[in-house]
């Protein structure tokens, strides 16, 4: 039996058969050391690490698993941060790391972590072993996308934790993190609050751009956290602008720190590719300087850094309504944390992009090709210029930046040039220069929201210089606010009320009233004795105690009732209280104080200080912030004009575009007038006022109508309640005779046979019958009135003459037209 590497060949005992079997096995693996073995082999290593043989990740004595995700990840070469610091973390030692942007800081401390974890075989029972605190939410993110990165074959778990994402998600996860990367403030809300955060086992401790965390920002947020941190651990600090400050560190608790700065002595403090300028112009031409900018290098990727949130926020809107022909961005510290990560990402996946942005996209962000980096606003300091700059020429790349100085701010160059950043000067060609204020001003007129946070960004540009520590760089005195603000597209410049109260102070204390000398001594008594008295001591006067009352007492209550010291003071002269000498009219410096009656008391400080003159202790005042929310809340609509008629209903005014087509264009934001559109829109506009009129006529009809309908049946109501007083409706009622005579006491009484004969001669057509069938004549020639015309036209009579006048009426008839006439009537009856 021959034996062939990896292969067995088996010959057959029966010589007629010529095939052979054949046997295919694998060969045997090697049988892989323990992981107690590696990790020991690991350490033993540790203390021969020469960081300057190293060239490559692989050099390093590293776990499998680090490196395998080095490689994926695409990092061959360590940079030279990276030499320097690993062997130092791995042994265990403090270090405070400086190097320039861009230099690769990130894995120079995460592949420590992830080394001493996994030689201290950490799981996920064991909670939190390594803590990465950064000023920034999107520094953290980056850092724990790069971690997820180069860590995939670990089995630590990694959780970041910053504000502006979910706090119950990330409480009840926070005991199965290993490595926590998180901001300063929502660190400490999860160590007060949440008892599942314990960190007593912590091995690392890294702060990334230690300088910005340690600064008086952070101060008392980080001083709360390093309380709670155990003392036994390793701390890690790295920066572009590394602190030294021996308060620092000793807050920090480091043990013998080896201090790495691989570019301290390079000619530079900035990289090499990075080509760096400024320009000085005034405060209104910077909006023009930049717009040109922008406008001649197109195609360009480029950061553009503010003062303030206000001034990103109204540059970024109006340049919007500009285009300028690229995309444009905005990042600042009030936009949601969602929308802020949104815009991290598009920005950096953009080969061609505008970013305006403040100083928290200066610090460690790592936006890969950008070209220019544009400071409109100048830096507070040469630390902040290196952490701006940085965001390009990064990783031995190229890049330019252009700084904007004002003529008061040409100092800072020359602190610049101290710190080692070549920086030289160019000039703004003024036939390249394109001035957009005009289109601003337009934009702002049309929108209110818009000009409104055109006023909110002058006020925090200047606020931002006024702020400033170096005073020898910053005045906002010296700025021109008023050619500022028309460069902003602002007709008249916002009032900027800080910087009003300042100046009024301090002409106030110009101006002072000098009342007291340097010992503040109060002169009482008469013109005859004077004594000289300080303000704490007691003076008896006439064998009472009394308390003198000082101009300090005056001042102080003053200021707290919210009344100016001269209106107090002139109050004082008019109630009596303090009077100035006529003998040293000439010298101010001291007042006199005149008592009236020596009886009563004067109040003491105490009493003056404790009394309430009419103010409202418990009732806040209301800022301008509470105010604009409780009108938003109402939901007003700014600079909107309503009309109503007399029933209170809103009448639409010429403003209010009914048709789709007017609409649209009025949300157009072109510029210029399209005649033949907008005759079109004036067209379908007319349709609409057309119908509009058509319906105000009908109304109006209606209403005309209705008040006619309304008049006619007013009158039918009066005339039927005049009929109803004379009694002609009500049939029922019998007629009031009252007012004729008797006749039995004129003629006598009758007999019975007089009265038959009366009666035969009415029958049978006496006069009587004459006089009755004379009143039917007449009744059929009035217009076929009623057969008692006679009596209507006397009922009309009596309806004008009023029933008071009924006795002259019946006077002026005889006693047989009266009797005739009340026999008609009852026979009408």
């Amino acid at each position: 039996m021959a034996k062939t590497q990896g292969v067995e060949v088996t010959e057959s005992k029966k010589p007629n058969k010529s095939k052979k079997k054949v046997k295919v096995y694998a060969k045997n693996k090697k049988k892989n050391d323990p992981e107690s073995v590696v990790i020991e082999k690991l350490i033993a290593s540790y203390e021969q690490i020469d960081s300057t043989k190293i060239t490559k990740f692989g050099e390093f004595p590293l776990s499998a698993k680090t490196l395998k995700g080095l490689r994926e990840s695409g990092y061959h070469k360590p940079t030279e941060i990276q030499k320097e610091t690993i062997g130092l973390a791995l042994q265990g030692k403090d270090i405070l790391g400086a190097a320039q942007t861009g230099s690769g800081k990130t894995l120079a401390f995460l592949i420590p972590i992830l080394e001493i974890l996994f030689t201290q075989q950490w799981t996920r029972l064991d909670g939190i072993g390594a803590l990465v605190i950064t000023p920034t939410r999107e520094l953290a993110y980056q850092i724990f996308e790069a971690l997820r990165k180069i860590g995939e074959h670990h089995d630590f778990s990694a959780g970041l934790i910053i504000g502006g994402k979910d706090l119950k998600f990330e409480r009840n996860r926070m005991d199965q993190c290993n490595i926590v990367i998180c901001t300063p403030g929502r660190l400490l809300q999860h160590m007060d609050e949440n008892p599942l955060f314990n960190c007593i086992n912590m091995k690392v401790l890294v702060l990334d751009e230690a300088d910005r965390c340690l600064d008086m920002g952070f101060e008392q947020t980080m001083n709360a956290i390093i309380a709670n941190l155990p003392p036994q651990r390793q701390t890690l600090l790295f920066s572009a602008t590394q602190t030294k400050s021996v308060k620092d560190l000793a807050r920090l608790s480091l043990k013998d720190p080896c201090y790495v700065s691989v570019h301290e002595n390079s000619e530079f403090s900035t990289p090499k590719g990075l080509s760096q300028s400024y320009v000085v112009c005034e405060l209104q031409d910077k909006v023009s300087v930049l717009w040109s900018f922008l406008k001649n290098h197109p195609n360009k990727k480029i950061m553009v850094f503010f003062s303030s949130c206000k001034q990103v926020k109204y540059t970024f809107e109006i340049f919007s309504k500009l285009r300028p022909g690229t995309s444009l961005m905005a990042l600042y510290g009030t936009l949601h944390q969602l929308r802020r990560m949104d815009i991290y990402e598009n920005f950096c996946r953009k080969k061609s992009a505008i970013l305006f942005a403040t100083d928290l996209a200066a610090r460690g962000l790592d936006f890969p090709e950008v070209h220019w980096v544009v400071q409109v606003d100048c830096p507070e300091d040469p630390e902040t210029y290196i952490h701006r700059v940085g965001r390009t020429a990064r990783f031995h790349r190229g890049g330019e930046s252009l700084l904007m100085l004002l003529p008061s701010e040409v100092t800072m160059v020359d602190k610049l040039k101290a710190k080692k950043i070549p920086i030289e000067k160019i000039d703004v060609n003024p036939m390249r220069l394109n001035n957009p204020v005009r289109k601003m001003e337009a934009f702002l007129a049309k929108d209110p929201s818009l000009k409104d946070t055109a006023q909110r960004a002058f006020v925090s540009y200047v606020k931002a210089v006024f702020l400033m520590k170096d005073k020898e760089v910053f005045d906002a005195q010296s700025l021109d606010t008023t050619s500022y603000a028309k460069s902003l597209g602002l007709a008249i410049p916002p009032r900027i009320r800080f910087l009003q109260r300042m100046n009024a102070r301090l002409e106030k204390q110009k101006n002072e009233f000098n009342t007291v000398k340097s010992n503040n001594i109060v002169k009482t008594g008469n013109q005859n004795s004077k004594k000289y008295f300080d303000n704490d001591d007691d003076d008896v006067n006439d064998g009472k105690e009394t308390t003198k009352v000082g101009v300090d007492d005056v001042k102080n209550e003053s200021e707290d009732s919210g009344v100016s010291e001269d209106e107090n003071l002139h109050g004082a002269k008019d109630s009596g209280l303090f009077q100035v000498s006529d003998e040293d009219s000439d010298n101010d410096d001291i007042l006199q104080v005149k008592r009236r009656d020596h009886d009563i008391e004067l109040p003491t400080a105490k009493e003056i200080a404790d009394m309430d003159l009419g103010r409202n202790k418990n009732k806040k005042p209301i800022s301008k912030a509470a105010a604009a929310k409780k009108i938003l809340k109402k939901k007003i609509v700014p600079n909107k004009k309503t009309v109503f008629d007399d029933q209170g209903d809103a009448v639409l005014t010429t403003k209010d575009k009914k048709s789709e087509l007017a609409v649209e264009y009025e949300n157009e934001d072109e510029g210029g007038i399209d005649i033949e559109r907008a005759k079109k829109v004036l067209r379908e506009e007319d349709k609409f006022d057309k119908q509009l009129f058509k319906e105000k006529v009908k109304a109006k009809h209606k209403e005309e109508k209705r008040k006619l309908k309304e008049k006619k049946k007013q009158e039918k109501e009066d005339e039927e309640e005049v009929r109803d007083d004379f009694g002609e409706s009500e049939s029922d009622v019998e007629p009031d005779l009252s007012w004729l005579p008797d006749p039995d006491a004129i003629y006598g009484e009758k007999t019975e046979e007089e009265i038959e004969r009366l009666k035969d001669e009415f029958e049978n057509g006496t006069d009587d019958e004459r006089t009755a069938k004379s009143f039917k004549t007449k009744e059929k020639k009035g217009q076929k009135r009623k057969k008692e015309n006679k009596i209507d036209n006397l009922g009309t009579v009596l309806k004008k003459k009023k029933k008071h006048k009924l006795k002259e009426i019946s006077s002026s008839l005889s006693v047989n037209e009266a009797e005739e006439l009340a026999m008609l009537l009852l026979k009408n009856k």
